[in-house]
């Protein structure tokens, strides 16, 4: 069974820093593409930023470009979210997800959601 951890969320204030990771157990890490969503109150869920098995391509949200990094780490089965340059607006829950096709948009395995807070 796919399980997906995320931890790391918390309060700062803007400006700072906070690295998220999500932990995956029951999977073959190394053949999943990984994303990271997020849910801003009141609004919908939205697409942070993803990378690819194999060749860990990235992609990135615009409004993150610069200052978010994804990674990965296969040996650890996590992949992790560097948010530097943190804004109010970034305030969210956060998800991680994944998919053992790196090529359809859908993700079928999500974690539970990890709280980031920023203040201004």
């Amino acid at each position: 069974q796919v399980q997906l951890v995320e931890s790391g969320g918390g309060m700062v204030q803007a400006g700072g820093s906070l690295r998220l990771s999500c932990i995956a157990s029951g999977v073959t890490f190394s053949r999943l593409r990984m994303a990271w969503f997020r849910q801003p109150p009141g609004k919908e869920r939205e697409f942070v930023t993803q990378i690819t098995y194999r060749d860990e391509t990235t992609a990135y949200a615009d409004s993150v470009k610069g200052r978010f990094t994804i990674s990965r780490d296969n040996a650890k089965n996590t992949v992790f979210l560097q948010m530097n340059s943190l804004k109010p607006e970034d305030t969210a829950v956060y998800y991680c997800a994944a998919s053992y096709n790196n090529y359809n948009p859908d993700y079928p395995y999500w974690g539970q959601g990890t709280q980031v807070t920023v203040s201004s």
